[in-house]
């Protein structure tokens, strides 16, 4: 039992190490957006800006993920479906 344990601390530290953040990232930003951002920081109550803008950055690139993954149908046939389902409530 007590290597189950161990074999349980090593995933443990891989997924630590795999979830680390190594890699960096720089954006540059004019006056007015720099401006925004401080605003919107700000008026939000955001703390960790850092945190934030990785948040929305993975939001929108997880988004685009899911708008384009393979499907059996053409995304018009989805929507068209979903109209027509609407129609039969």
């Amino acid at each position: 039992m007590a290597k189950k344990a161990k074999e349980s601390e090593n995933t443990y530290i891989k997924r630590e190490e795999a979830f680390r953040r190594k890699h960096k990232a720089t954006i540059l930003l004019n006056d007015k957006e720099l401006e925004a951002f401080e605003v919107y920081c700000k008026r939000y109550k955001v703390k960790n800006k850092a945190r934030f803008i990785r948040e929305s950055v993975m939001r929108v690139v997880m988004d685009q993920f899911m708008d384009d993954y393979p499907t059996l149908f053409e995304k018009k046939d989805l929507d068209r479906l979903r109209v027509e389902d609407r129609g039969n409530d």
